[in-house]
């Protein structure tokens, strides 16, 4: 988690203190591209209307949920899934502090294909899908899982 919440605010650092100074869209591949915003809402900037004038609400079930992950990490005995929930509370608690702070969270990573782009997000964004794509990995490709209750032999018959 410590991990996950310095690189997002380390790297929301630099772009709001050095890379976009002043604010503008830096080209780094045909595809990529540092661009600054802000978003009010949650993912891909939904409910914003709803968010635009709380975002210490937001913040709140925000920080709800980042406890909730962070119990089942230490209750996991999979080391997948703290890892996974550890990077989701990570980047959770770094979007958590931009709207303290600012009332938004800073997003900078911009995708696009021609004119198509990727909502842009930022470096807890990221870590929230590592972690999420863990927690996937971890659930279909357990070692050492046992078969369901239904299709395991029973006590009586063994």
């Amino acid at each position: 988690m410590a991990a996950a919440l310095a690189t997002d605010f380390v790297t929301k650092w630099l772009i709001l203190n050095i890379v976009m100074v002043p604010p503008r869209t830096i080209e780094v591949a045909p595809f990529f591209n540092l661009t600054l915003g802000f978003n009010t809402g949650v993912s891909f900037g939904m409910f914003q209307e709803i968010f635009l004038d709380r975002p210490l609400l937001l913040a709140g079930i925000s920080i709800a949920i980042s406890a909730g992950f962070l119990v089942w990490a230490m209750r996991s005995p999979r080391p997948s899934d703290t890892i996974g929930l550890g990077l989701i509370a990570g980047g959770a608690m770094g979007n958590v502090l931009d709207r303290m702070r600012q009332g938004a969270v800073t997003d900078f990573l911009d995708f696009h294909l021609g004119g198509w782009h990727f909502p842009a997000f930022n470096m807890a964004d990221t870590v929230i899908t590592i972690g999420a794509l863990l927690l996937i990995a971890g659930s279909l490709w357990s070692p050492g899982s046992t078969a369901p209750a239904e299709k395991r032999p029973s006590r009586a018959a063994q």
